[in-house]
């Protein structure tokens, strides 16, 4: 009996693994189709600057707003601990390595994947549900090329500028913090941030694994939108499936490029 149940987990086990594989095989050729395909429509660039501006300019206000906190919170924090070792000045370069390296392109795609990615997922399973895919393919129209490939590239084009703009307003927030309320001298905070921030090896990373984070946030969004059950349950379950798909996602890449950035391997 033990060694029954012994074959059936591994049994089980050989089963999810292979619905891994498939899943990723399946949704490897979706990207592939829908970035490389042809059948172009016309009207194009229209319907990808709707896009952008449905996942780009509607996700400023939570970018915009988390991003000031977060500066604010990290500036409270840096303080209270550089203060104790006499280095309070450095809290400038603190608060600025930490958004561009690790901060920013984390939490801005957390914030996009609830966001936009989830509102994605939401919108295509719709269509799917009340058969707006299937019409567009049977009157001639890849509705990998006119739907979804729009979106794929206005959520690649989104999300590293919103991760600037976190920076930015993050650094402003922190910088707000310490000189006007902590008391931190202007020239010291602008200087030691200027003096330890690297473009190649901080701005330019920074901006590489937004890159990064925002084809896989917005390619779990696209993929789970259309390939969920078309019914109210199934698009519930693939908004789910996309926040925590892509949460977890991001946090691994992180780790992930972190290392190869800046672990010296």
């Amino acid at each position: 009996m033990r060694k029954k149940s012994i074959i059936e987990r591994i049994r089980l086990l050989g089963r999810a693994g292979i619905d891994v594989v498939a899943a990723l095989g399946k949704s490897t050729i979706f990207l592939v189709r829908a970035m490389f395909g042809h059948n172009g429509q016309g009207h194009w660039l229209q319907l990808l600057i709707k896009q952008l501006y449905a996942v780009g300019v509607l996700s400023l206000v939570i970018i915009v707003v988390s991003g000031v906190f977060i500066g604010m919170v990290l500036a409270l924090q840096g303080f209270s601990i550089l203060s104790d070792y006499g280095s309070e000045q450095a809290v400038g370069q603190m608060v600025a390595l930490t958004l561009l390296r690790e901060l920013g392109p984390v939490v801005t795609a957390l914030l996009f994947a609830g966001r936009a990615g989830s509102a994605l997922t939401a919108e295509i399973g719709n269509m799917k549900s009340t058969e707006q895919l299937s019409s567009l393919a049977m009157i001639g129209v890849d509705p990998l090329k006119y739907i979804i490939a729009p979106r794929l590239l206005a959520g690649f084009i989104s999300l590293p500028l919103l991760t600037l703009i976190f920076c930015v307003v993050g650094i402003w927030g922190g910088a707000m913090v310490a000189i006007d309320w902590l008391g931190v001298y202007e020239g010291s905070f602008w200087a030691n941030m200027q003096n330890s921030v690297s473009f190649y090896d901080d701005v330019l990373n920074g901006v590489i694994k937004s890159i990064v984070f925002a084809w896989v946030v917005t390619w779990i969004a696209v993929f789970q939108g259309y390939d969920c059950e078309p019914t109210s349950e199934g698009i519930s379950r693939a908004t789910t499936k996309t926040v925590v798909y892509a949460s977890l996602a991001v946090l691994g890449l992180d780790f992930i490029l972190t290392a190869l950035m800046f672990g010296d391997f």
